[in-house]
């Protein structure tokens, strides 16, 4: 079978004409059905083709895409003959103007019902349906396919696909038909189109099967339109059903689940959404129970199919008032969605309230909108508002159920991330209430530090401190509580308090680990009667003398620290691991180091160096290598260690860092004496103060300070056991009275009684500084006494 060009073909008669009525092509079959070559015809006017009388009269109308009736034409020797014409216009190509193609069937076959090639087709086929031969002629169709193409039976027959019309959907056909007639093998062809006498566009299955002879061999092809709209709807539906449970919800974040919703929905379902939120400051962090109109809602977010979205009357953040007989008000009021469309009339009367909102409706071609409230758990949370002005049809009862589905969804996942968003809240505002919110100067280090919440899992127990002790020393902690939310904040807060606690009896680093972990077993026996789960936690604890320049530190499962001397690269220290807190009857062990001033000490939990993508010895060289460069300050370091291991800002686990740099206290501010057990000596040692004070030109303060020197002397010697030892120490704002003996009987205050000779000693003491003390020590224990200078001055 040789190609034939479709407009050569003699079968049918073809011209082609412009706008301005001039033919410009003309085909065989035109001159066997007029006579008239086409040199005589091409260029010249088509009216000159028309015989007197024009036939019925009806000519296409400005804006027609389509054509038929039949015409008087005049033939080349003068008679008229009656031709029935099909003519639809040919879209503009190359830039060249659209044309009209006329076309005239010249095929005078049987009738069908006499044709054995189309009674074959109409016994196949039970559908509309119509029968091309093996020239891909129109052999016939049936009356269903009649009533779709919208044209009488006999008169297209002999025409092609192309001729019926130029549409892309007929030259995608044609083209499977050729294809169908080779190989004999039948093919689905699936579209959209709008048949004779519709509205709107349906989606059609073409199914183009081969029809053969008694032989075998292909004769022709038979089309069979399956109209398949309601299931294509349907898959539509059911897809952005399925889009909205996987897209929707992503985050525990309202405002980003908000545009989710409106992201979804346009276009699938919306040319405009906006979601806008009922604002919950106004009652407490939750949505009003009874609503009232006037409503408050606040523009959270919108979707346009336009990039600008210049629909829009409200941007997000924006509060918005809607009174009683707006769709909004009455949706929220109602529980049920609310339709206004053109269509129904109702439009203008449901947007009289906002002149504003009306003026935008017409200036955009807005025919119809959608209120549907957003509903979850009983609460009502605020309304999407759904609008469609470039997709001409108005919301059917079946996208208000699609709506209704996708906005449940939705609320439910803005519930959520409400509620998540309250409760981390809540949780950030108790855990920024137990940590510290400032470091305490102290004259053992310069310190600073840094806490990041949880990106995503909530508000962790992560917690660090910095705790002064007697003589100058400083305690530093950095822990962590397994979990996330109130409760983990709560355990941090009753652990810092107990580090606190621990701390101030002067506890060294294992037997304070050793009483926190006997607290942890029993918060996790306490925790285990309400269902609320073991308590476990990590805890490093480190203790720094100034005066000695030694730390001591010991951890409870947590990642030890890391040190950067002073003219050397950081190194991680190496400390016995020890067990978390909670496992019990395990025994922590303390390490000392000797700290040159200057030397910075980093603590840290695992959220920093450990994240999905890390592991804990990659984070561990990162922090080491963050801490290797120089820093104007801690404050510059904290910054620059973050940016290096969460370049994001963020962690999935909550994260604590403490940076704290040694300083060393002189020799010549430290004073030592040993005194011999003689009651006897005191004066003397009275004096050697006052000559010490002297020459550290702080004599404003020797009075108080023979005082307390004194009471605390003689109670060692009368109470304590040898050797005595005296030390004073001082700094810019602190005067600092030490003595030690190898008694471990600790002095306990007391009011003495009118009649009782002693008593009055350590009374003397409490009232006359800022604060005293004792501490075992491995020898003994030591008494101490803290004189503040500048009040003093």
């Amino acid at each position: 079978m040789s190609p034939v060009n479709p407009f050569d073909d003699a079968a049918t008669a073809r011209a082609v004409v412009d706008d301005s009525g001039t033919v410009l092509k003309w085909n065989e079959g035109a001159r066997q059905l007029l006579g008239h070559p086409a040199a005589d015809v091409v260029g010249r006017p088509a009216a000159g083709l028309l015989a007197a009388d024009g036939g019925d009269g009806t000519r296409p109308g400005p804006g027609d895409e389509h054509w038929s009736g039949t015409l008087a034409l005049r033939h080349r020797d003068g008679h008229t003959v009656p031709v029935w014409v099909l003519a639809h216009r040919r879209p503009a190509r190359d830039g060249a103007p659209g044309t009209w193609l006329a076309v005239a069937s010249l095929q005078r076959g049987p009738d069908p019902v006499d044709d054995p090639l189309v009674r074959a087709a109409l016994t196949q086929a039970p559908c509309a349906m119509m029968i091309f031969d093996d020239q891909l002629l129109l052999r016939g169709v049936n009356d269903a396919m009649a009533q779709l193409v919208g044209l009488p039976p006999d008169r297209v027959r002999g025409l092609r696909a192309t001729d019926i019309s130029s549409r892309p959907q007929n030259v995608e056909l044609e083209r499977h038909m050729r294809r169908v007639l080779a190989s004999g093998r039948r093919y689905d062809m699936q579209t959209h189109l709008r048949a004779v006498g519709e509205s709107r566009a349906h989606a059609w299955s073409a199914r183009i099967a081969p029809l053969t002879d008694a032989g075998g061999q292909v004769r022709g092809v038979c089309v069979s339109a399956h109209d398949l709209t309601e299931q294509h709807l349907a898959r539509e539906r059911l897809q952005l059903v399925n889009e909205a449970s996987v897209r929707i919800g992503s985050t525990l974040d309202v405002t980003r689940t908000a545009q989710e919703l409106a992201d979804v929905c346009v276009p699938a379902l919306a040319d405009f959404v906006s979601v806008d939120l009922l604002d919950p400051l106004e009652h407490g962090g939750e949505p009003a129970v009874v609503l009232e109109p006037p409503v408050g809602l606040r523009r959270t977010a919108h979707r346009s199919v336009d990039p600008g979205g210049l629909e829009a009357v409200a941007e997000p953040g924006e509060l918005d008032v809607y009174p009683a007989g707006s769709p909004q008000a009455e949706c929220l009021l109602s529980g049920q969605a609310i339709v206004a469309a053109e269509a129904f009339g109702d439009l203008d009367r449901w947007l009289e309230w906002d002149p504003v909102r009306l003026r935008r409706v017409k200036e955009y071609g807005i025919h119809s909108t959608m209120s549907v409230p957003l509903q979850a758990r009983g609460t009502t949370l605020g309304v999407a508002v759904f609008t469609r002005f470039r997709r001409p049809y108005p919301f059917t009862h079946d996208d208000v159920l699609l709506a209704e589905e996708v906005t449940a969804r939705a609320a439910v996942c803005i519930d959520n991330a409400r509620r998540y968003s309250r409760e981390r809240e809540a949780t950030l505002t108790l855990q920024r209430s137990l940590l510290p919110r400032w470091l305490p100067p102290t004259a053992a280090v310069e310190a600073t530090s840094r806490y990041l919440p949880a990106a995503r899992s909530g508000v962790g127990g992560d917690w660090f401190d910095v705790i002064p002790l007697s003589g100058m020393r400083v305690a530093m902690v950095v822990g962590d509580v397994v979990g996330h939310g109130i409760q983990a904040s709560a355990t941090m807060g009753r652990l810092r308090t107990a580090v606190r606690t621990l701390a101030d009896i002067d506890l060294a680093p294992d037997e304070l680990l050793t009483h926190l972990d006997d607290l942890v077993v029993r918060l996790s026996e306490e925790s285990g009667d309400d269902g609320a789960g073991e308590v476990g936690a990590t805890c490093l604890y480190a203790v720094y003398d100034p005066v000695s320049r030694r730390c001591s530190l010991a951890r409870a499962g947590h990642p030890p620290p890391v040190l950067v001397p002073p003219d050397g690269p950081p190194r991680q220290v190496e400390l016995p691991s020890g067990p978390p807190l909670g496992v019990g009857g395990l025994p922590f062990e303390s390490a000392e180091l000797e700290l040159r001033e200057g030397s910075v000490l980093s603590f840290y939990t695992d959220g920093l160096v450990e994240t999905r993508e890390r592991g804990a010895d990659a984070g561990q060289a990162l922090l080491r290598e963050a801490l290797a460069a120089p820093a104007d300050s801690l404050d510059a370091a904290c910054d620059r260690v973050l940016h290096a291991l969460l370049p994001s800002g963020s962690s999935a686990d909550d994260v604590a860092l403490l940076l704290a740099r040694t300083r060393g206290l002189p020799a010549g501010q430290v004073a030592t004496w040993d005194i011999p057990a003689d009651p006897s000596l005191v004066a003397p040692v009275r004096k050697q103060v006052v000559e010490q004070l002297s020459a550290w030109t702080l004599l404003e303060a020797s009075f108080t300070a023979e005082l307390v020197v004194s009471e605390l002397v003689t109670n060692a010697i009368r109470y304590g056991s040898p050797p005595i030892r005296l030390r004073l120490i001082h700094d810019t704002a602190t005067l600092i009275c030490e003595v030690s003996d190898t008694s471990h009987t600790a002095p306990h205050l007391r009011r003495a009684k009118t009649w009782d000779e002693g008593g009055r000693g350590l009374l003397l003491v409490a009232q006359l500084t800022q604060r005293w003390g004792s501490r075992h020590t491995t020898e003994g224990k030591t008494i101490w006494a803290e004189l503040g200078l500048l009040d003093e001055a």
